[in-house]
């Protein structure tokens, strides 16, 4: 099955970072991994977070499995001249100065969509963090779609979707099972000392 946009339909920019990241993407060895071919709906967790070559490579996989990825950014990497490229990628715009509520704004949009695959990076940031946001949790609870397990394990040169985990409403309880899955794959960059989940 292969949802990604056809190359037809993109600027000439969007193309050319799309043609960019996968001529890169395809030297590096990368085995792509899709254990959930017929999911259209759901959130993907993308942890570790350690490198921006997370994005490169994951941008890679997925055009290559022909997976529609969406992905939030702030909105000041949606300006001219690269914000219609941007969202022609599947990036989406968040005001993070505001008070605007993500959260209901993602649920809104998986309502609203026959297919959105949501790419979530629950650190927030590359450098390590104690705790992770909650905020991607919140989002599959209340849009009622599963969590799936993105899968970056540079040990294995290993990258795509790994399983699926229909969120309970126990939060801790179901990172357990993300936590397990995550202690068995290698970022980039090694992290120290155990994560921190905080309470939901």
């Amino acid at each position: 099955m292969r949802l990604q946009s056809s190359d037809e339909k993109l600027t000439w920019l969007a193309r050319a970072i799309r043609g960019t990241v996968l001529w890169f993407y395809r030297r590096q060895g990368w085995t792509e991994i899709n254990a959930n071919p017929d999911l259209r709906k759901c959130v993907i967790i993308a942890a570790p977070h350690t490198s921006n070559w997370d994005f490169v490579y994951f941008l890679g996989a997925a055009t290559t499995l022909g997976v529609p990825l969406s992905f939030m950014g702030k909105k000041q990497l949606f300006r001219w001249p690269f914000g219609r490229a941007m969202r022609e990628l599947g990036g989406i715009a968040i005001d993070r100065s505001s008070s605007q509520n993500y959260v209901q704004s993602m649920v809104d949009e998986f309502a609203r969509r026959d297919s959105f695959m949501l790419t979530i990076a629950p650190e927030g940031t590359r450098s390590k963090v104690a705790r992770w946001k909650t905020g991607f949790y919140h989002i599959a609870v209340q849009a009622k779609v599963p969590l799936v397990l993105g899968l970056m394990d540079y040990a294995k040169k290993q990258v795509g979707l790994a399983g699926a985990i229909w969120p309970t409403g126990d939060y801790l309880k179901d990172m357990e099972k993300v936590l397990e899955f995550y202690q068995t794959t290698t970022p980039k960059r090694a992290r120290q000392g155990s994560v921190d989940f905080g309470q939901i």
